[in-house]
């Protein structure tokens, strides 16, 4: 299980720092163009979720593989699942119901590693 964990840890890593930088670097206006939500946002507001994310993919790997703070690990997959109910509510009041299901997804997946790290497969 602990194998598998830091497969999905690696993988919601991966994701979060790529979207979280794209949010937190490019412009409101470019990211308009494939992320319609921004529009309901201030640019500052987007540049934080995207610091957010970009900061919760670090903290997925880096505590755990330096053995240091591993608790943040943990707490790092709760918050990330929460961006992701965020989300979820967002692209729902938009009626944006296409992106829900990656939403969710990401939401499981960051859930079960904060299960697995908080509980039986801990640091």
């Amino acid at each position: 299980m602990n194998v598998f964990l830091w497969i999905l840890q690696g993988l919601l890593a991966a994701f979060f720092a790529m979207v979280g930088l794209m949010k937190a670097t490019q412009p409101t206006t470019k990211l308009a163009k494939s992320l319609p939500w921004v529009e309901d946002f201030t640019p500052g507001a987007v540049k934080a979720i995207g610091t957010a994310e970009f900061l919760g993919a670090i903290a997925l790997i880096l505590p755990a593989a330096i053995g240091t703070a591993t608790v943040l690990t943990p707490l790092a997959a709760t918050g990330l699942a929460l961006t992701m109910a965020g989300a979820i509510v967002v692209h729902a009041r938009r009626k944006e119901n296409s992106v829900i299901g990656m939403n969710v997804l990401m939401l499981v997946l960051a859930a079960v590693v904060a299960w697995g790290r908080f509980g039986p497969h801990h640091f």
